[in-house]
């Protein structure tokens, strides 16, 4: 299981071996990319600052999935630091017997990493404004 808060490049594709198993017969995978734009507003970088206990609620949700019934296995990280756009912020897999529940542990995992991890996001926009979103 990868579960962490990291100040570097992140790979979907670690994620998705992490989790490979051979009674698995799905791998769904989710990449939060840095996009250039937000609100209709131009982005010209992101800066994620995470809390101190960022790492231990990471940690948790990958455990509370991990022990779900249809789960086999999962991994999620999330990035801090400055980002640029195109680089990804969030990445998850997760493995199951079939296809949806695959698919729907995973976008259960991405809800709750955005609902719950304590991580904050500063946007600067190309005309110099910034502003902080998405704090829980």
């Amino acid at each position: 299981m990868i579960a962490r808060v990291v100040d570097e490049p992140l790979s979907v594709a670690e994620h998705e071996q992490a989790v490979a198993d051979s009674g698995a017969g799905a791998v769904v995978s989710f990449c939060g990319v840095v996009r250039d734009s937000d609100g209709g507003r131009s982005v010209t970088e992101l800066e994620y600052v995470g809390h101190p206990t960022a790492e231990a609620v990471i940690a948790e949700l990958a455990e509370e999935f991990a022990a779900r019934p249809e789960v086999r296995a999962v991994a999620v990280s999330h990035r801090v630091g400055l980002l640029g756009i195109g680089d990804v912020a969030l990445a998850c897999a997760v493995s199951a017997a079939h296809r949806g529940e695959a698919f729907r542990a995973c976008a259960d995992l991405v809800d709750e990493v955005k609902e719950r991890l304590p991580i904050w996001k500063r946007q600067v926009f190309t005309d110099g404004e910034e502003e902080w979103v998405a704090c829980p």
